[in-house]
């Protein structure tokens, strides 16, 4: 029997992107952005529900996993940029934008560049992360908690630290960071340690990071911008932490009028694989 997901690559400026498919093609499409340090299968338990009544849609992110070619300088907004041109290149129309961790804050860049010009975007989901230059980010950049921020923004440094040793120091965060780390299964961490296996590949996820002074600038001159009606949920595991209404209202202070909100029961800050039914069942609304 052949397996529902699909695999092609699509050629997109000066990259090649990774690009799984499920589901009817003609069906309401979700485009799922993952998140550090994570690969496209992160979203594969929500993309199996999904593809029962939606075009279920995941990447591998520029310079990780699959894709191949160039990657971007980390900033979000060209890492939107790629999305919309991909979004483009598959002729995609009222597609929702969903993205986890760095996923998020790439969707978050999305709808205020692309959610008020385009017809293509109908809905943003941002989960279990925090907006560069948006509430709480000051609040959560003083968390020690947070120390990796800083850390990963080194020139270098992690790479030459992280390199060789990519499944232990990336099981850190799923044991810290997951409500159930048994949810981020063994063969899941073993693809996400070879989704970063290069040095190019890690260089890639660490200037994710290195660009967040970049990208909380960018958004700070939008939100002094017109704001945007696109609707925007809010989503996060109900035990990953922090006040979900102080995010909300970064959002609504950065001038985006429609933002509802969610708590995944049960799941830590990878809810996609620790309660995928339930966090299908929110993003869909069904």
């Amino acid at each position: 029997m052949n397996d529902i997901l699909q695999h092609t690559w699509v050629n997109v400026g000066e990259s090649a992107l990774h690009v799984v498919e499920a589901g009817d093609p003609d069906a309401e499409p979700y485009l799922f952005l993952h998140g550090w340090p994570e690969s496209w299968r992160s979203w594969e338990p929500v993309m199996r529900l999904a593809s029962l009544t939606a075009h279920a849609i995941a990447i591998d992110l520029p310079g990780v996993g699959e894709s191949r070619g160039q990657a971007t300088d980390g900033s979000k907004t060209a890492l939107a940029d790629v999305v919309h041109a991909l979004v483009t290149a598959l002729d995609l129309r009222g597609v929702q934008v969903v993205g986890q961790d760095v996923g998020g804050m790439i969707a978050y860049a999305y709808l205020r560049r692309y959610g008020t010009t385009s017809a293509r975007v109908s809905r943003v989901v941002v989960m279990d992360v925090v907006i560069p230059g948006l509430g709480p980010w000051e609040q959560v950049l003083r968390n020690p908690h947070i120390w990796h921020f800083a850390f990963h923004s080194i020139p270098g440094l992690p790479e030459r630290l992280v390199q060789g040793r990519q499944a232990e120091y990336f099981g850190y965060f799923y044991e810290r960071l997951a409500a159930d780390p048994a949810k981020v299964t063994p063969d899941r961490r073993a693809a996400y340690a070879e989704a970063y296996a290069t040095d190019s590949a890690l260089t890639a996820g660490f200037n994710w990071y290195r660009t967040f002074p970049q990208d909380a600038e960018e958004n700070a001159r939008t939100a002094k911008g017109p704001a945007t009606a696109t609707p925007l949920l809010y989503l996060r595991g109900e035990r990953e932490g922090g006040d979900i209404n102080a995010y909300v209202q970064g959002f609504r202070d950065a001038g985006v009028s429609d933002v509802r909100s969610g708590l995944v029961p049960a799941a830590g800050h990878f809810p996609q694989e620790e309660a995928p039914v339930e966090t299908w069942r929110l993003i869909s609304g069904v």
